[in-house]
């Protein structure tokens, strides 16, 4: 039994230490493929915006109040997955005490927003503010790892970069060496 409790604390602390310190996390909904999402912890909870005008697409993953989501987590220093945690997805309702304190902090690390000073209130009226609070169990962690690579391909996008390289590059490219 204290065993079960030492590993349950061990897999409390590594899900938040990971979560904090990872940049991405990749999230299943109950719906389509793991998409990679910028977040950050806040209060014990990884938490996330979009779904709105510049802001990442969420709808597509079915993350709705009270359903539960699988996170995926990497190591800063390898790349390669660290933990697998099972959340539950809490929406707090815009403008209240917990969707602020998300907000608050999610709007300082949003990089490029085209309206910094109305963020809050275009997130509010356009965009959803998720909460992913761990429930305790991890499908993966070290030394229970699964077999297998478990990679996927990418997800298409019209971002893509597999195109034949323009004719003139390769002259642009040596000109521009010199010696």
């Amino acid at each position: 039994m204290t065993q079960d409790v030492s590993q349950a604390l061990q897999d409390r602390a590594l899900i938040e230490e990971a979560t904090k310190k990872s940049g991405l996390i990749w999230v299943r909904g109950t719906a389509g493929p793991a998409r990679a999402l910028w977040h950050l912890w806040v209060d014990g909870a990884a938490c996330l915006v979009g779904d709105g005008p510049d802001e990442q697409p969420l709808a597509d993953l079915a993350l709705t109040d009270g359903s539960t989501a699988t996170v995926t987590v990497r190591s800063k220093d390898k790349g390669g997955r660290l933990v697998a945690w099972t959340a539950r997805v809490v929406e707090p309702e815009p403008r209240s005490e917990a969707w602020q304190t998300a907000v608050d902090e999610l709007k300082g690390k949003r990089l490029n927003a085209p309206d910094a000073e109305t963020i809050t209130e275009r997130w509010a009226r356009e965009c959803r503010v998720l909460r992913l609070e761990p429930t305790g169990e991890t499908a993966q962690r070290p030394g229970a790892m699964p077999d297998g690579a478990q990679a996927a391909p990418p997800l298409p996008s019209p971002a893509i970069t597999r195109r034949p390289v323009p004719a003139g590059l390769p002259k642009l490219l040596r000109r521009g060496r010199k010696g």
